[in-house]
């Protein structure tokens, strides 16, 4: 599946990451009340919410699966799951300085965040810093 092009680990690293999208997505959805019984709070009134947020983080499972696949092509869908693993921790923190989220919710940040910065940070500062070239026109 991956090519010999020097984008190897690249290519393990954003693989690694659509598969665990998919698997933290699908247990959300399933049980969107266990990391909260994880971290000893209430889960919310409304589960369908935390469902959602599930079923937005299987989205990006696809980008990450496209930069997988052919991560020059698709190298500007690093910049959409960073800004993701940059505003997720952000809305952390402010939500637990407030009092909102206990600080060990912050596990989840660390997961779903924090680890995956090395290698999403390398790339765009490798390769998706370049401007977007246009599309060429499909034959008529």
């Amino acid at each position: 599946m991956f090519k010999k092009d020097g984008l190897r680990g690249f290519r393990f690293w954003f693989l690694a990451a659509a598969l665990y999208n998919v698997v933290w997505g699908v247990a959300v959805i399933f049980f969107p009340g266990a990391i909260f019984e994880a971290v000893g709070i209430a889960a919310p009134n409304y589960p369908s919410l935390f469902q959602c947020i599930g079923m937005m983080v299987m989205v990006y499972a696809l980008g990450y699966w496209y930069l997988a696949i052919d991560p020059i092509r698709f190298a500007p869908f690093v910049w959409i799951g960073l800004l993701g693993k940059t505003f997720g921790p952000l809305g952390f923190l402010m939500a637990a300085a407030q009092g909102e989220l206990p600080w060990a919710f912050g596990w989840t940040i660390v997961l779903n965040d924090l680890i995956w910065w090395p290698a999403f940070w390398a790339f765009a500062w490798r390769y998706a810093r370049q401007p977007i070239s246009p599309s060429p026109e499909p034959p008529a």
